[in-house]
């Protein structure tokens, strides 16, 4: 080979090393998406080839190396034996050939993270993530709360088994509405499956239904008389396993078998990113043995993607929460997988700088997992493409900005329409306009379409009808059932008004006193003088002052005008909840029982006159805290001020 050029693939397997690594770290640890899998798979190749070419190989080259190190508190423990990655293929001959006249099995990748699970004597001992492929962490108080896990077996021997723990789409949806914050990290259910398993408290993994379907089972006894895969998997779902659903092939129904499951993908409520082919006979595989990188009695299928060249008409600047602001790409509908599509997201401004998009370039789109639009490639490349410099919401001035070596786009206004997605949620919540089924995720939505400005808003969706029906996630009967919720909701209280404003630090018992005070006159309600205020019992100088500023802004009174010709107040009945804690300041600490969490227990609290306060004082009447025999700081304090500690069964028979 000529010196200068083995030179040249030398320094590109390098670059190639860093770039692959980079993009690894940065989606498995940080949960950020430099690149789409695609470009990932196109780079991971030409590294491959180039090792093969030149027997050059990095001792950090992904090619060699499962996976990074694991960054979590959670105890760590090394495999018995190194759990190595399979080999790849994105075609269908190649997987032919390797099943040859053998009888195999066919099943799910699954998605998600891979779990190893030790039984002994009939139950669950051990629970270990697969981790770098040599340690992983431990994690068995996590997996006794998976959805579908038994923790006790009829088999009394030893044990052992892999899976994969995922989270179903729909339960991805139904998190990303019902737990906002986690919207925020999790960009997909892989992700949110990874950081769940991983949680230090297994109740926040019992919430969100992470689920586990077992693919190998690594130790058998012989006794068992088990000689094939097929008879492994029927073993386990006796034992009450939820297995990977799986189909014997062979040479003669291989094509059928494949049609099912490329059929079958779409159709699935769980994540997965191709198939494995593993030999059925379990002598035979034993006897193949395993490469230094791979085991040779199994290969893994990834989708070849199906792409579509088309034109890039526009890319739309999508604003969040957070302040940061992610570009989308609109092109020419295409058909992908059985689906039309227009739109893909880019992510961020280094994805879109890296792939040089401007307006009328030809592109090549494709669908992640055949479900997720993504840019494959830019055919032009014009590169013509900026980021806005002004908010696509409130019109603020933009910044790029560089966050851990990738270039993002950000709105530094504190007042931009965006970044008070939580007052929308706020105003939609059951305390306050109680409009059912609009979550967070939709808000943003909405808000990035400009069919939400303020908070009247909600009551003129019916304007947006093909708008709405056409987003993505949505449809005619998700925009009937936010029309009834939204009809539904224009019969409300001044308590649900005042509340849903968002009035600083007016919590729900807070709004209920003073509406009560006034009579449910939103007049009086809106213009209550700080001398006012400050008569109410319940309502200290801070409050009061602060209550009043509110109101004197212009901009709220816009609102709340505006507001009040889209909804009746009515007059409620009388309530007779008694005001029992009024007066009382109480302290919440450690995990709750009794309620579903501690906003619902603080809730509880308000809506009978007390207060909850975030650290223990002197002003503070009862510590709320199920472990009272713990040493916790709030203890000790409580215990030194000579503040009375109860549980929950205590606090209920107050």
């Amino acid at each position: 080979m000529d010196n200068n050029a083995n030179i040249n693939d030398r320094a590109r397997i390098e670059e190639l090393v860093k770039v692959l690594n980079r993009a690894r770290m940065t989606y498995e640890q940080k949960d950020i998406e430099i690149m789409s899998n695609f470009e990932y798979d196109k780079l991971y190749d030409e590294l491959k080839a180039l090792e093969e070419k030149t027997g050059y190989v990095m001792s950090q080259s992904p090619t060699i190396n499962v996976g990074y190190e694991v960054v979590s508190e959670l105890p760590k423990e090394r495999h018995a034996s190194p759990m190595l990655s399979l080999d790849k293929t994105k075609e269908t001959e190649t997987l032919k050939n390797f099943l040859g006249d053998k009888e195999g099995l066919l099943s799910w990748k699954m998605d998600g993270l891979t779990n190893v699970l030790t039984y002994r004597d009939g139950e669950l001992v051990k629970a270990v993530t697969r981790g770098n492929g040599e340690i992983g962490e431990i994690i068995t108080n996590n997996a006794k709360v998976y959805k579908n896990l038994p923790l006790k077996i009829p088999y009394k021997g030893e044990l052992v088994i892999r899976g994969e723990a995922i989270i179903t789409y729909s339960e991805f949806e139904r998190i990303n509405s019902e737990l906002p914050e986690t919207e925020a990290k999790y960009k997909n259910p892989r992700n949110l499956c990874s950081g769940s398993v991983r949680q230090l408290n297994n109740k926040i993994t019992a919430q969100r239904n992470v689920e586990l379907y077992v693919f190998g089972l690594i130790n058998t006894n012989p006794a068992m008389g088990f000689k094939t895969r097929h008879e492994g998997f029927d073993w386990l779902g006796s034992m009450g396993f939820t297995c990977v659903e799986e189909r014997l092939v062979n040479k003669d129904n291989f094509d059928e078998v494949f049609s099912y499951f490329k059929k079958q993908v779409s159709e699935n409520d769980f994540p997965s990113d191709g198939l494995v082919l593993s030999y059925d006979d379990l002598e035979y595989s034993a006897s193949l043995g395993r490469t230094a990188k791979f085991p040779r009695d199994s290969i893994a299928f990834k989708w070849q993607d199906e792409t579509a060249e088309t034109t890039l008409l526009d890319i739309e600047w999508s604003a969040s929460r957070t302040g940061l602001i992610n570009p989308v790409a609109v092109f020419e509908p295409v058909e992908l997988e059985g689906t039309n599509v227009s739109r893909a997201s880019i992510h961020n401004v280094s994805i879109m700088e890296g792939l040089k998009l401007g307006i009328g370039d030809r592109i090549e789109v494709f669908k992640a997992n055949m479900i997720i639009p993504q840019i494959a490639r830019n055919l032009t490349e014009s590169g013509t493409a900026k980021p806005p410099k002004t908010c696509p919401v409130c019109g603020s001035e933009t910044e790029v900005r560089d966050e851990e070596g990738i270039r993002v786009l950000l709105c530094n206004n504190p007042d931009c329409v965006a970044k008070k997605i939580k007052g929308f949620s706020l105003f939609v919540s059951r305390d306050a306009m109680n409009i059912e089924g609009i979550s967070e995720n939709t808000i943003e939505k909405w808000i990035n379409e400009g069919i939400l400005k303020t908070t009247p808003d909600f009551f003129r969706i019916g304007r947006f009808r093909e708008s709405i029906v056409n987003m993505e996630g949505f449809g005619e009967k998700s925009f009937d059932n936010f029309i009834k919720a939204v009809e539904k909701a224009r019969k409300t209280t001044a308590v649900k008004v005042l509340y849903g404003m968002g009035v600083p630090n007016i919590g729900l018992a807070t709004a209920k006193l003073i509406c009560k005070h006034f009579g449910n006159d939103m007049e009086k309600i809106r213009n209550a003088s700080y001398e006012e205020l400050v008569e109410i019992e319940g309502i200290g100088d801070v409050i009061a002052k602060e209550y009043a500023l509110f109101f004197k802004k212009p901009e709220v009174n816009r609102v709340l005008d505006d507001l009040l010709t889209e909804v009746e107040i009515e007059n409620p009945a009388q309530n007779n909840t008694d005001l029992k804690f009024e007066g009382l300041t109480f302290v919440v600490t450690g995990s709750v029982e009794k309620f579903k969490n501690r906003n619902e227990l603080k809730a509880y609290i308000e809506e009978r006159g007390g207060k909850v306060a975030g650290s223990v004082s002197s002003k503070t009447s009862y510590l709320i805290n199920n472990d009272i025999t713990s040493d916790s700081s709030k203890n000790k304090e409580a215990r030194k001020l000579n503040i009375r500690i109860i549980n929950e069964d205590e606090f209920l028979a107050l």
